[in-house]
């Protein structure tokens, strides 16, 4: 029993590495998740105290269980068993690729990077590129929202800050889930936006398979009460103008939504401008006159990329030099509510017991009246409503004075017509010169001898910016 025993080198490392397994599997690592998990809670305790929308608890349940939950939902099965029947491929075939299309959706939010990190940064983002203003709110409508109710965001979509601006400003109301284009999966941007609660969407995706899974999961995120922040137009707008509503995400949180069920789902209208979109000039490529051949798509891509690399040589060059300004205001609003249990009652609707044609019919005009909504309140910035008030005299010479008072006429006909117009220091005579600036410094406008007038080069991208207001004025 005292005797030695000789082992190799080897084998002891190996059972030494063992053992140092065996206490980080059975020890350590629960003591670090129980840890961790203890102050993940205390600051969802912390957070339930402030926000507005408490926190839900579908964005506490860990991510395996909410893919699982997904993957075993009876739609979703079903439409598993129906696709291997009729394309005759294997059942766990169809299964896995079901879990890969679950997997890629279904997100991964970190309270602590959302709140602690990620609101961090998005404040300091906004801040340093933009003058961030809240505008109109209609705090008295958002006060009437039913407790427990399911409230979505839904915004124009003018530029990739979007995402950004709108998640910092609410960010003392809740924390919302976004759908975001596939243009965002690529490592590791995929992982820290899955942390923000965000879900990927294939929007040009005509598998049936994928749609059913991407229904079920809003589906199922919404009736769990999951605030979240939907673009209606499907994408960034190329013109500047509103773009029609597109109805797949309304219809799946429509779909199954009951009306006379404990969980209201409310839609508040959000609108978002700029006095510069970091993107423009990209965006303008898609609807810049040209032949419509395949060399000139091809080259799109290119000149996007191309286009971006430039403004941000340019950009930095002037931050090296000190010369460096902000790009002007950037404005939120927030619109009065929409209840959906309210809009239903009163035509006596409910969308879950129609045909699709029906229900297709009926979309359709909630879609337009929603996306009314929104172009409603989107608010007026100094550069729009410069563009607008040129463009409405010509390329003819204005002095300073008298674009002044064509401004003045414009902003009278909008206030008239019920747009909120954002005037920076409550000072509309700045507001204008703050505009003038911005433009004359792009080029788009130019001075001679006192006189304005608009570069002719220029007047796709100012017609950019006064196309994001002219569904306001009146007709």
């Amino acid at each position: 029993m005292t005797g030695s025993v000789s082992l190799p080198l080897w084998s002891v490392l190996l059972l030494g590495l063992l053992a140092t397994w065996a206490l980080l599997d059975r020890v350590l690592v629960p003591s670090v998740r129980w840890y961790l998990r203890r102050r993940v809670n205390r600051v969802i305790d912390d957070l339930n105290t402030r926000l507005k929308l408490e926190i839900p608890s579908f964005h506490r349940t860990k991510r395996r269980v909410l893919v699982d939950r997904l993957l075993y939902d009876p739609k979703v099965v079903e439409a598993v068993d129906l696709h291997a029947r009729e394309s005759g491929t294997p059942r766990e075939v169809v299964m896995a690729r079901v879990e890969r299309y679950a997997r890629e959706i279904v997100p991964a939010f970190n309270v602590y990077f959302y709140f602690r990190i990620g609101t961090w940064l998005s404040r300091h983002a906004a801040q340093l590129l933009y003058r961030v203003r809240l505008g109109f709110t209609d705090e008295e409508g958002l006060a009437k929202v039913p407790p427990g109710s399911t409230v979505v965001f839904l915004m124009n979509h003018r530029s990739n800050m979007d995402y950004i601006l709108v998640g910092y400003l609410a960010a003392d109301r809740t924390a919302l889930s976004y759908a975001v284009g596939e243009w965002a999966r690529i490592w590791p941007l995929q992982t820290l936006i899955r942390s923000t609660g965000a879900y990927f969407v294939r929007r040009s995706s005509g598998d049936p398979l994928y749609r059913r899974v991407l229904e079920r999961y809003i589906h199922m995120a919404t009736s769990s009460g999951v605030p979240q922040a939907v673009y209606p137009e499907g994408g960034l707008s190329r013109d500047g103008r509103l773009r029609p509503p597109k109805l797949g995400l309304l219809d799946y949180m429509l779909r199954g939504f009951d009306p006379q069920g404990d969980r209201d789902l409310v839609f508040i209208p959000v609108g978002i401008n700029y006095d510069r979109v970091l993107e423009d000039r990209t965006l303008l490529l898609d609807v810049q006159p040209g032949p419509p051949n395949k060399n000139a798509r091809k080259k799109k891509p290119l000149d996007a990329a191309l286009t971006a690399f430039r403004f941000a040589g340019h950009n930095l060059a002037l931050m090296a030099r000190s010369r460096w300004h902000r790009f002007g205001y950037a404005c939120v609003n927030f619109g009065t509510p929409i209840s959906m249990r309210h809009y239903l009652g009163e035509q006596s609707l409910d969308l879950r017991r129609l045909a699709k044609e029906q229900r297709t019919v009926h979309l359709e005009r909630l879609g337009g009246e929603l996306m009314r909504a929104v172009g409603e309140v989107i608010p007026v910035v100094p550069v729009p409503l410069v563009a607008s008030a040129l463009l409405e005299h010509g390329n003819g010479g204005l002095s300073e004075l008298d674009l002044k008072a064509l401004v003045h006429q414009r902003m009278a006909a909008l206030q008239a017509a019920g747009a909120h117009v954002y005037i920076p220091r409550r000072d509309l005579d700045y507001a204008i010169v703050a505009g003038l600036r911005t433009l004359t410094l792009r080029h788009i406008v130019l001075e001679t001898d006192g006189l304005f007038r608009i570069n002719p080069e220029e007047v796709l991208v100012l017609r950019y910016y006064a196309n994001s207001i002219s569904h306001l004025l009146p007709s």
